[in-house]
């Protein structure tokens, strides 16, 4: 019998993880890719450059809806955005930081 792949799913609670490194550094370069600063980010969204800034370093953790919007602050979609994420996770080994 062939093992589905949530049959080995853990979920992490710890933002100490290679996959929370990805998904910030994913936020950064897409920021970036728009030509937009943390700045013109926070605008966008209704909070201040500081905000953009923990996001961007894990202080604050995003839901999904939160997420969403913040696609959108930077010019990309959640769907977009989650194919990419997803495709840069597959590609690396899952390694836990010390």
């Amino acid at each position: 019998m062939r093992a589905t792949h949530w049959q080995f799913a853990r979920m992490e609670k710890s933002i100490h993880t290679t996959e929370n490194d990805v998904f910030r550094e994913l936020l950064r370069e897409t920021r970036s890719a728009a030509q937009l600063t943390q700045i013109e980010v926070g605008e966008r969204l209704g909070k201040g450059q500081s905000f953009v800034s923990k996001v961007e370093r894990g202080e604050i953790r995003l839901d999904v809806i939160q997420l969403r919007t913040y696609c959108h602050a930077i010019n990309t979609t959640l769907p977009a955005f989650s194919q990419r994420l997803e495709s840069l996770l597959t590609a690396r080994p899952k390694r836990r930081k010390p």
